[in-house]
């Protein structure tokens, strides 16, 4: 079932730690069958060096492994619920890595500083608020993916820092999900860096925005 898929979901896993985002068993990719029924995700706490297609679990909607001999990412449920609130996403990522990760734990979004930020994002990098306690105790991956529709909502963000926890990047399909964890890493690594406190003018902003997303995008080939 799905093998396609499984291969392509494992290779995306893969990348994480030769894209330096997690170390040991940190983080996890996931993407969406075509007709949206179940999921294709990583394993829970299985080293990336020992990944295979075979690995991968498939999970429907209502989170039941239908296939698979281990068990699913424990941050299942939350990818679950985000696929469920946005027909966009297809493929989820959720890393570890180390300055993204050190804004989820400050609590403070990634302003957009410049033109790297711009050309894949626009907007900052938003990030949620902190859980109750109770939602903590009662469904701490299903309340954490409802923190991240709430800023969602508010702004089609490609990645979210879920606070005091770490990032989370979304694509069209899994591999768009990681190349937009490995550029929020980047954008998050200069903006700890530098010393600005003010978002880039929204003009130039739009502009590399735009030019590389937008419906007149004129970067790259045809």
């Amino acid at each position: 079932m799905l093998g396609d898929l499984k291969k392509i979901v494992c290779e995306q896993n893969k990348r994480l730690p030769r894209e330096g985002l997690v170390i040991l068993t940190e983080g996890n990719v996931s993407q969406i069958s075509p007709d949206r029924t179940c999921i294709v995700i990583k394993p829970s706490g299985v080293p990336y060096d020992a990944l295979t297609s075979e690995d991968m679990v498939v999970v429907n909607l209502k989170g039941i492994v239908l296939e698979g001999k281990h068990k699913p990412s424990s941050d299942t449920p939350t990818h679950l619920e985000i696929y469920k609130k946005f027909p966009a996403v297809g493929g989820i990522t959720h890393t570890h890595s180390l300055h993204a990760t050190t804004f989820a734990q400050i609590r403070k979004p990634i302003l957009c500083l410049g033109t790297t930020h711009a050309d894949a994002f626009w907007n900052d990098v938003p990030v949620t608020r902190r859980l109750t306690d109770k939602e903590i105790e009662e469904g701490y991956e299903y309340y954490t993916a409802q923190s991240i529709g709430e800023v969602m909502h508010s702004t089609f963000a490609p990645c979210v820092l879920v606070a005091d926890h770490g990032p989370f990047a979304f694509g069209s399909d899994a591999r768009e999900s990681v190349d937009r964890a490995c550029i929020l890493e980047k954008v998050a690594h200069m903006a700890l860096l530098g010393s600005q406190e003010e978002s880039l003018p929204g003009a130039i902003a739009r502009k590399h925005f735009n030019r590389k997303h937008g419906e007149d995008r004129y970067y790259g080939q045809k």
